[in-house]
């Protein structure tokens, strides 16, 4: 019997992942309440279990008094003596009780107990295990759906992956295997409650640390993510390294590490972008695919005006403005999109100053003849422009642009027609003055000669 025990105990630890020395005190706990019931007179009964042997052992204890208030805690000294000679006023003496008769209702008393102590040491374990992995991914397989929730077994243990959590337009069906981050641990009465999710910015995040060495090892770095989940994502990245690149290291040769994500979020699309302090480089590159041609910040309200070609204006803000949303999320700043005929036919109506004065200096730093990559990502003014400066810089035109550079080879090629022009009607004077004048020699000949007749 007692090899048996241990052996029942040494099974149920490896089965549950719990500790034998809480499965050996929930048997104690077992036999002392089967006990009880055997022994209704005897208050405070302890029980044991040799883990070396497997040997059990069943003791009433009660204190020695000189007059008995309480049998069932309490004995008089000769009592006493008889089962301990030593015994004193004062002491707790023990009496070892009889395993035998328990009977059916004291049996399933025992094993009511010991299923109870078991389970709550289970969710122990359980609560413990994961508790520390939140925000990491786990691997399960779907079990069924509940309004909407899905099942998902991980294990020992059960996880929710809520509606709200899913990615949509996804579907799943019993036994389908599925990756997910764990969002939440709670304690329930009910045990431990395991809180999936596929729609976290950190599930992209964390699928790229098991896709890419540089991000697991800290060389790339993840400083932003926007996500909208099922459609598109937008992920910053940086190298703490000088030789790497850290929008390659994630894309993958031919693609294949982006890729894998891709497959992993059925298709999602993913834009990768590489992170930097500056702010208008920044916000040129989350809006990407698009083409940006100038950026003006306001530090303070951290809002932005971005001004793009007249062909780029949809692809910047995206499908119901999925881009500009996200980029918007990405670099945390406020932005408004203008395309080059709006900015032209309202030029800084109702912006703000700062802001006025940052697009007035991109455009006159193009006047000057700075590249388009130097004044694109040129910084605000120290101070604000004046109003004769700014009316100057609003008139300037804007070198680089295409309406610009339309406008001045329109010029050119009037210019050279005037010029062409004024050649001809100057080559066409000279000979109508040639004509007149040999027209006049004739007539002077003619009256010459009528002079000389006789």
């Amino acid at each position: 019997m007692s090899r048996e025990m241990l052996s029942a105990i040494e099974q149920i630890s490896r089965e549950k992942g719990i500790e034998q020395s809480k499965i050996v005190s929930a048997v104690e706990t077992a036999l002392a309440t089967a006990a009880h019931k055997r022994y209704p007179n005897e208050g405070n009964i302890q029980a044991s279990i040799d883990t070396e042997t497997g040997e059990a052992e069943i003791v009433s204890f009660k204190v020695v008094v000189d007059e008995v208030a309480d049998p069932t805690l309490e004995i008089i000294l000769d009592d006493a003596r008889e089962a301990d000679p030593d015994a004193e006023i004062g002491d707790e003496v023990g009496f070892l009780l009889e395993m035998e008769g328990f009977g059916r209702i004291a049996a399933q008393a025992a094993k009511q107990v010991i299923f109870q102590q078991v389970r709550a040491a289970e969710w122990d374990a359980i609560y413990g295990e994961y508790t520390g992995r939140e925000g990491h991914l786990v691997t399960g397989m779907i079990l069924g759906q509940e309004r909407r929730n899905y099942i998902v077994e991980l294990g020992r243990t059960e996880a929710l992956l809520p509606y709200s959590e899913q990615i949509p337009r996804e579907t799943y069906r019993r036994g389908d295997r599925v990756r997910a981050l764990l969002l939440e641990v709670r304690s329930t009465p009910r045990g431990p409650q395991l809180i999936l999710s596929r729609n976290n910015p950190a599930f992209v995040q964390r699928l790229f640390e098991m896709e890419v060495p540089e991000i697991a090892e800290g060389i790339v770095t993840v400083q932003a993510i926007a996500r909208d989940a099922g459609d598109r994502t937008k992920m910053a990245v940086a190298s703490r390294e000088r030789g790497v690149d850290p929008v390659g290291a994630c894309v993958g040769m031919k693609g294949s590490r982006v890729q894998a994500v891709v497959r992993e979020l059925h298709g999602e699309k993913i834009d990768i972008i590489a992170w930097t302090e500056d702010p208008q480089r920044f916000i040129a590159e989350a809006l990407s695919p698009a083409e940006i041609d100038r950026v003006g910040i306001t530090e303070e309200e951290r809002s932005a005006i971005v001004i793009v070609r007249n062909d780029q204006l949809s692809l910047a803000i995206g499908k119901k403005g999925q881009n500009v949303r996200l980029a918007s999320r990405l670099t945390g700043w406020n932005l408004d999109i203008l395309s080059e005929s709006e900015y032209r036919e309202d030029a800084f109506e109702g912006k703000d100053e700062e802001l006025e004065a940052a697009l007035l200096v991109h455009a006159r730093s193009k006047a000057q003849g700075l590249t388009d990559a130097d004044a694109l990502f040129s910084g605000l003014p120290d101070k604000p422009l004046d109003d004769d400066e700014a009316d100057a810089a609003a008139a300037a035109p804007m070198l680089g642009s295409r309406p610009a550079k339309a406008a001045a080879e329109a010029q050119a090629e009037a210019g050279s027609d005037a010029g062409a022009a004024s050649a001809e009607a100057q080559n066409t004077r000279t000979d109508d003055e040639t004509e007149t004048d040999a027209k006049a020699e004739v007539e002077a000949d003619k009256e010459e000669a009528k002079g000389t007749r006789p």
